[in-house]
């Protein structure tokens, strides 16, 4: 069975001027980026690269449509042979697709009806400390036509090179700090417990929870200006639970927000915090052994409480940090129910497939309900 997976080469700099010099960015490259990152910390170097801003093609989370629109444009600039992406989760997944030789139509491709051939290099620059998506093989889509979201996951998506740059997070906002700190978080536990987990992948796994949990103990005392020193141990906290799923998985929590961020455009590490203590707690009602029992143990240390208190105070910590919304908050009705029900159990089966223990379709519609 094979242990862990190291596909990118990592590279971290203080700044973003020794990241352009070293890697010699030219008119060969490609940046997909955003205007409000690009402008103040490249935006005085002069680069001769062709740059494409991602909002010019859609707001918020990643989409087929997006892709395709951004398709036409990257044909008609011409060849390159890096594909450069400096930006959030849906900058980063749009830009893997991009390193293919064939993307468009996006639904055909996450269809695999498509060739999948990987023909430009890849290199890969969060902007964000959540989605450790430039160490995995993932790229998720919103499919409009569909109204769910759907991962691609292949081996030629892998970046050739990830870079960590924390100067690019000193001017991300709270909100989306949070944001996307507690989808590491997510990602982090998840892997933890899946059945693909190794000790190899837990070693990132629970470093990563631990960074996390210890920074948003900090913030919690001194407020939201105490992230600022905490910075680069975010930014590599959401690199380790990258790689840790990458190797070992996601499951119930992904796979039950992805209905809610595809209908009602929740942003994704919302929709899994909106599901994630709640998957939790009816993991560990179901089989209080195992991997659950030793994650629940870790947190309990790190939280300083009783193990059967564990997800109380973990909810009380993560309300600090982002106050929990109930599903209808952001529009879910009652019928919705069983439709992301149906979806869950009949089209995230890669995802289900890493839960801890198996949720049949009543259980994730009692999740939902719970929620509700």
């Amino acid at each position: 069975m094979r242990q862990l997976l190291l596909k990118p080469l990592l590279y971290q700099y203080s700044n973003c001027r020794d990241f352009v010099k070293e890697f010699n960015i030219s008119k060969d490259d490609l940046i997909i980026t955003n205007e409000f990152i690009y402008a103040p910390f490249f935006g005085e170097m002069g680069l001769a690269c062709d740059v494409l801003f991602q909002e010019h093609y859609g707001k918020g989370e990643p989409s087929d449509e997006m892709v395709d629109a951004m398709h036409k444009d990257i044909i008609a600039k011409g060849n390159y042979k890096r594909i450069i992406a400096i930006g959030g989760g849906t900058v980063l997944d749009i830009a893997k697709l991009f390193a293919l030789k064939n993307v468009a139509p996006a639904l055909d491709l996450f269809d695999r009806k498509l060739e999948i051939i990987k023909n430009k290099q890849l290199i890969l620059v969060p902007t964000t400390c959540g989605t450790g998506s430039e160490v995995t093989n993932i790229s998720i889509l919103e499919l409009k036509s569909r109204q769910t979201k759907l991962g691609l996951s292949v081996d030629e998506i892998f970046a050739d090179a990830a870079v960590l740059i924390p100067e690019l997070l000193s001017s991300l906002p709270f909100a989306f700090f949070a944001t996307s700190s507690i989808d590491a978080l997510i990602h982090a536990a998840e892997s933890s417990v899946s059945p693909k987990a190794s000790p190899f992948s837990e070693l990132f796994g629970y470093k990563a929870i631990e960074m996390i949990i210890l920074g948003y103990q900090e913030i919690a005392k001194d407020g939201e200006a105490a992230r600022i020193p905490l910075l680069g141990d975010f930014l590599l906290a959401s690199c380790y639970a990258g790689i840790a799923f990458s190797n070992a998985g996601v499951g119930a929590v992904h796979a039950m927000s992805y209905p809610l961020g595809g209908k009602y455009h929740v942003p994704h590490g919302e929709a899994n915090y909106s599901l994630f203590i709640n998957v939790f707690r009816h993991y560990t009602a179901k089989s209080n052994d195992g991997a659950i029992l030793k994650l629940n143990k870790y947190f309990a240390n790190l939280l300083k409480c009783e193990i059967d208190d564990v997800y109380e105070n973990l909810s009380n910590l993560l309300s600090r940090i982002l106050p929990l919304k109930s599903l209808r908050e952001y529009g879910v009705t009652k019928e919705d129910i069983d439709i992301f029900t149906t979806n869950v159990i009949e089209k995230q089966g890669r995802l289900t497939a890493n839960n801890f223990v198996e949720l049949d379709a009543k259980e994730v519609k009692t999740i939902y309900t719970e929620l509700y």
